[in-house]
């Protein structure tokens, strides 16, 4: 397949760089240094958040600090591996995650009104299978493209909507609105980066936003419909379902432009503010370092998201192009949905704050995408 039928990405480089010193030493190891640098210092950041966030748990910060330990050795052990592996495995790998999702509603272990997870003897008694779809499901979305003429046909668009649709009802199901929306949004990126025609998209956003009724009326659940109620209007409830937002928004305005200072916060501290751990954590930062810090967070974000889009646009094979453009967007959609929904701009949906919120299962998987996202790149071998 051609790079230039491939319209959404930078053409194909015709050369190629030759590495000196420690760049050598990482080129072999098959690791991007500048996005493993990036990582850890959002990793760093993050722990100093959680520190606070956590109430000054350092029981937390550790199992933190150990999932991330886990994760970069397997971002490390991922990156090692060639493309054309992965697209071997990339079926495999979706259809054992839809076997978890269905064992997750035949077998799962509920928590506040969801049942997400499954109970696994050993180190992880806890485990979200829907955190593993988040990287199978755009891995064999590419898979199916880039075995397909680009920009792909309408009958090839039908079949990998099958794709993406088998997992994201089975999440729903769970019910889980948030991760649903977001992983169906990393297979749809996938095809918008095969390019798949305006017209069509422009169809399919219409085709959405007729069917929103319905989904209210008979797909939400109440609890759903009330957090859009509560975005709509956070003051009609003020003490129930308004509190969450209500106090995220007092604790950033609060901050100001400097902050009231390192664990000083007092809506975090005091714990008024709810999930100041997880989903709200970006509400810590906001009180206690004020806008400049916050502002230098997003950089930091900015910073791998351009790194990774940088790398996409290098990567020499169709498969390699999708997926790891699909994955940097997605990354980017995950930091701007939980900022927006702490912020009071989109409704709560349960979308935790990238490598920054307390959560296992999330880091590790987050880490093994940016493995991917390396070993597309740095695996410069013509197809």
């Amino acid at each position: 397949m051609a790079s230039t039928d491939f319209s959404r990405t930078v053409s194909t480089p015709s050369h190629h760089y030759s590495f000196s010193g420690s760049d050598a030493f990482f080129a072999r190891i098959h690791i991007d240094l500048i996005l493993l640098l990036l990582i850890l210092a959002l990793a760093a950041t993050g722990l100093l958040i959680l520190y606070s966030g956590s109430g000054q748990d350092f029981g937390m910060v550790r199992r933190q600090a150990i999932h991330f330990g886990i994760g970069i050795v397997l971002l490390i052990i991922t990156a090692q591996i060639p493309p054309r592996l992965f697209q071997l495995i990339a079926p495999w790998a979706w259809g054992t995650g839809v076997l978890l999702l269905i064992g997750v509603l035949l077998f799962g272990v509920g928590a506040k009104g969801a049942q997400r997870w499954l109970d696994l003897p050993g180190a992880l008694p806890r485990f979200q299978p829907s955190e593993l779809v988040k990287l199978a499901l755009p891995l064999t979305v590419a898979w199916f493209m880039a075995k397909r003429p680009v920009p792909p046909r309408f009958k090839d668009l039908l079949q990998a909507m099958i794709i993406i649709v088998v997992p994201t009802v089975l999440i729903l199901k769970q019910p889980d609105l948030g991760t649903s929306i977001l992983i169906s949004t990393s297979g749809m990126l996938v095809l918008f980066f095969a390019g798949m025609s305006w017209a069509l998209i422009l169809s399919m956003i219409s085709i959405v936003a007729a069917m929103a009724p319905v989904m209210w009326f008979f797909v939400m659940h109440d609890y759903q419909k009330q957090r859009v109620l509560t975005f709509l209007d956070p003051e009609s409830d003020p003490l129930g379902t308004g509190w969450n937002i209500i106090q995220s928004k007092t604790a950033i305005g609060s901050g100001g432009i400097h902050g009231k200072g390192y664990l000083m916060g007092s809506q975090s501290q005091l714990e008024f503010l709810p999930e100041s751990h997880t989903d709200f954590i970006i509400a810590v930062l906001a009180e206690e370092t004020g806008l400049i810090g916050v502002c230098l967070l997003l950089t930091l974000y900015a910073l791998i998201i351009l790194r990774c889009l940088y790398i996409s646009s290098r990567c020499e094979t169709l498969f390699g192009r999708l997926l790891s453009g699909s994955m940097s967007i997605t990354f980017f959609i995950y930091v701007f949905v939980n900022i927006g929904m702490v912020s009071g701009i989109l409704p709560v949906v349960g979308v935790p704050l990238p490598l920054v919120s307390y959560g296992g299962t999330s880091v590790v998987s987050l880490l093994l995408g940016f493995g991917l996202i390396m070993s597309m790149y740095t695996h410069r071998q013509r197809k």
